[in-house]
């Protein structure tokens, strides 16, 4: 049996050649004793029992060799030397030996399939496909020539003629690693050639445009948070199971490096939960009924309300509509109170209504409705047949303090009260919010008494009553709007146009759509405001909507009876501020899909700002109305299954015809 560079393999033997000048001596005449081999790297020692066949095969093995090369080949004498002592190492754990072998696994797994990598398997794989393959096995003293290739001697590393012709000791290792590196190649190869083709990389013809790097949604602000102040996010990646005492809040985070910006900060958050943790000590201090015992931790302070709102603005919903004491009801609000322009649903819902319809409770009931689960009725208040209803996320009502509402009748004669004013206020967090809707007097020519309706509702209203001022300074007690920090004040206010029927309506037909501005030139409120006569401080969004009164029922055409009323802008949305820029109008507009009155309902979106409070006001504790959430819940889920039922029948049933 061969070698694969030629040499007769003989067990226990391994042969070292040189190339230093001189004719080959005669290695019978060497000493008769043990023969020895000098290992490449010199630190090993090989002995044979037989030197009588040592000789013979080394004549052997130099007989096939040229003529040219014997003369020039020299066979070395060898030192014997004692071996060298173990190196003593660390024991290694199991865990260790486990994490050895998983990182082996890994660099293996990574030499394989990474094209760009620069070690000397591929380098070994490029000089493989240059060379051509080497047959034969290599035997085990090859193999100890490959380990010891790395750390041989000068004189072992020496390349001779004949390791330049057939492949000497020092290139065996090199062959080997050229061996195992093209199995690798073959391997990647086929793996390559079986996948999807690999295509070249495509860079884009222009700029990509830069990435907000914010992603998280205004409207998803109270989802995936945790409590900042329960949990160090640091420590935590460390010991999975348990809490420490030291925190980290949002603002923390992002001063120490820890996190880029908030959509950094609520992916961290919400790998521990969706539910807040709460310390022990949190639980002893917090009451519901007046807010934090202490100082720290306020529930209405800064820190909670920024992991709600991390702009600080809330998005309310505020509509009024004239009900016309009808007692049929819209077979659908969506398009009322959930539009599809904003594509979000708002944090707090506030619906008035004028001359509401004789079922109270089947209104309020409709609107837990169509709002849904996510929603709860916050408070509900009626005076005559003027109802207000607040909804909000369920989520919020703990920042909510207690709800107080007043009432005001400017119409004294009148048993039944459809003429006067509902007011509704409360605080959120630290701002404090009033709602008021009216139904001022009637008629086209009736302006001074619309203004002494006015003026009785803001100085008869009697709120705050036990919430506290959040600015007692700015406030007025002649005035009940200068008490609060946000208000607005919608109803049917009942001002009209100063133009006659014919010269509206062909100012509409030349403007169909949302060009109104010829219009408010001749609107009462629009011109009493400008003047500072009625609602002071007050504003108005921009009005792109047609006139809300006054139609005929179920139909889209203004009155066509015999009055001939010119059609106007009764129903109104106007608010005011005590800080500047504090509110700021998104939407304005009607609602023309409903026609069960003459009125359109018309609503406003609004973002509001909302600043951090203080644990000194009664709360609410979570109240709102539990049946009427229910029996909206389950009216909702009824009318599901039975559109999904109605669906199914249609889809079952079959017309025949008979031909």
């Amino acid at each position: 049996m061969s070698t694969p560079n030629g040499f007769p393999q003989h067990s226990g033997a391994c042969v070292t050649q040189s190339t230093e000048g001189g004719a080959v001596q005669d290695l019978h005449a060497k000493k008769a004793g043990k023969a020895a081999k000098k290992e490449a790297a010199g630190n090993g020692v090989l002995t044979f029992e037989d030197p009588l066949s040592v000789g013979i095969s080394l004549n052997e093995t130099l007989k096939l060799l040229p003529d040219e090369l014997k003369a020039n080949t020299k066979i070395k004498s060898v030192t014997p030397r004692p071996p060298r002592k173990p190196r003593l190492e660390r024991a290694a754990s199991l865990d260790e030996k486990s994490w050895r072998r998983w990182r082996r696994f890994r660099t293996s797994q990574e030499s394989l399939t990474d094209p760009n990598e620069t070690s000397s398997s591929n380098g070994s794989l490029q000089e493989a496909s240059l060379s051509p393959p080497v047959r034969g096995r290599a035997s085990p003293c090859h193999q100890c020539c490959q380990q010891n290739s790395l750390h041989s001697s000068p004189d072992a590393s020496e390349a001779s003629p004949v390791g330049k012709s057939r492949g000497g000791t020092s290139d065996l290792g090199k062959r080997a690693s050229e061996i195992s590196s093209a199995f690798g190649g073959l391997l990647r190869g086929k793996a390559f050639a079986g996948g999807k083709p690999r295509l070249s990389q495509i860079m884009p013809a222009r700029p990509l445009p830069p990435m907000e790097l914010n992603m998280a949604s205004h409207t998803l602000r109270t989802a995936n948070r945790i409590d900042s102040d329960c949990m160090d996010y640091r420590h935590y990646s460390q010991h999975k199971f348990g809490r420490v005492s030291s925190s980290l809040s949002d603002t923390r985070l992002h001063g120490n490096g820890m996190v880029y910006d908030n959509c950094s900060t609520d992916s961290m958050k919400s790998t521990f939960s969706l539910l807040t943790p709460i310390r022990s000590k949190d639980v002893r201090s917090r009451s519901y009924l007046e807010g934090s015992l202490l100082a720290n931790g306020a529930l209405l302070g800064a820190e909670e309300l920024s992991r709600y709102f991390p702009d600080r603005n809330i998005g309310i919903f505020v509509a009024t509509w004239n009900m016309q004491g009808q007692k049929e009801l819209p077979v659908n609000l969506d398009d009322f109170l959930l539009p599809t322009d904003p594509d979000y649903a708002q944090d707090m819902y506030v619906i008035g209504v004028q001359e509401g319809c004789p079922d109270r409770r089947e209104w309020e009931i409709r609107l837990q409705e169509t709002l849904g689960p996510h929603y709860v009725m916050l408070y509900s208040a009626a005076h005559g047949v003027l109802y207000m209803s607040i909804f909000i996320r369920r989520d919020l009502i703990w920042f909510c303090s207690e709800v107080e509402y007043a009432t005001v009748t400017t119409r004294i004669v009148s048993q039944i009260k459809t003429k006067g004013a509902l007011g509704i206020c409360f605080t959120f967090f630290g701002t404090s919010f009033l709602f008021i809707t009216s139904h001022f007097t009637s008629g086209d020519s009736k302006v001074n008494e619309r203004k002494l309706d006015y003026n009785k509702t803001i100085q008869a209203l009697t709120l705050p009553k036990n919430v506290p001022d959040t600015n007692p300074y700015r406030s007025s007690s002649n005035d009940v709007t200068t008490r609060f920090d946000e208000v607005f004040w919608f109803g049917d206010f009942n001002f009209r146009l100063n133009k006659d029927r014919e010269t509206v309506d062909s100012i509409l037909n030349q403007n169909p759509e949302t060009d109104v501005s010829k219009l408010l030139a001749y609107d009462q409120l629009t011109s009493e405001m400008s003047r500072g006569s009625i609602f002071k401080g007050f504003q108005e969004a921009d009005i792109h909507f047609r006139p809300s009164y006054k139609f005929d029922i179920g139909k889209d055409s203004y009155d066509t009876t015999s009055k001939q009323r010119t059609p106007s802008y009764t129903d109104r949305v106007v608010y005011r501020s005590r800080y500047r820029d504090d509110i700021h109008a998104v939407k304005y507009s009607s609602c023309p899909v409903i026609k069960t009155s003459d009125h359109r309902p018309v609503f406003a979106l609004f973002r509001v700002k909302v600043r951090p409070g203080r644990d000194n006001i009664p709360l609410a504790a979570g109240q709102f109305d539990r049946e009427l959430y229910l029996i909206g819940i389950k009216r909702r889920i009824t009318r599901e299954l039975q559109k999904r039922q109605e669906q199914k029948d249609q889809k079952s049933s079959s017309v025949c015809s008979i031909s």
